[in-house]
């Protein structure tokens, strides 16, 4: 298994050398550092504890800072284990290069957002009531179960939050790695708002990579001499 922490910067599309256009979340991936390493004979399982996207010190407690400061790094404002990863060691940086590469699955793990307190019909995709002859029943709860069991068992259906939950979406294809830029290019959607914090893993259900699409680049620095007059 290997993974990086990113943060979601938004949507864009992009288009390949054959004319299709192809919807990308891109996702700025800041260098990770190794602030933990778990053991499987110290800590009885294996793990990276890895840390992204600094925080100011006024902001961090005192077993924060001094936790980072084994790992020579200032704070850092989201901290994640990646389980059974292997190949990197205590205070090393991971850049997105050193893990993913164009033609990867990857799962992606996020905070969707937040819709606050909803009704049955919008939370749960129920049927309203009917909306004439009388009838009192719109929009509100129904049946709650069998009147015999004299309690509403769990998992029923109800009002309530809305979101703000963790969600994963499995096999997205990685389009693109910028090392440069620190940021990575992912087909299709991923959980939670512009940025918000994201755990980008090796995928569980496709282990295969795809041959790297290759990308049309714009704005490409013309080879003409201008003194041609052409």
């Amino acid at each position: 298994m290997k993974g990086i922490l990113g943060k979601k910067l938004g949507m864009s599309q992009v288009f390949l050398n054959n004319g299709q256009l192809v919807p990308v979340t891109v996702i700025e991936v800041q260098p990770n550092v190794v602030s933990q390493v778990k053991t499987d004979v110290k800590d009885k399982y294996n793990s990276l504890q890895l840390a992204a996207f600094d925080l100011r010190v006024t902001l961090s407690n005192q077993p924060e800072i001094g936790h980072f400061k084994k790992a020579d790094s200032q704070p850092k404002r989201f901290v994640r284990e990646i389980r059974n990863m292997v190949g990197f060691n205590h205070k090393d940086l991971i850049s997105v290069a050193d893990v993913f590469t164009a033609g990867e699955f990857v799962d992606v793990q996020g905070t969707s957002k937040g819709k606050g307190f909803s009704g049955r019909i919008k939370r749960h995709n129920q049927s309203r009531g009917p909306m004439g002859h009388g009838s009192g029943l719109h929009r509100q709860m129904g049946s709650t179960g069998s009147i015999n069991a004299n309690r509403v068992f769990k998992s029923q259906p109800m009002p309530g939050q809305m979101g703000n939950v963790t969600r994963s979406v499995a096999n997205l294809e990685v389009i693109k790695v910028d090392r440069e830029n620190n940021y990575i290019l992912v087909k299709g959607s991923v959980p939670g708002p512009k940025l918000g914090f994201l755990v980008i893993k090796q995928a569980v259900k496709k282990s295969v990579p795809k041959t790297p699409v290759e990308l049309v680049v714009r704005n490409q620095e013309s080879t003409v001499n201008p003194a041609d007059g052409q």
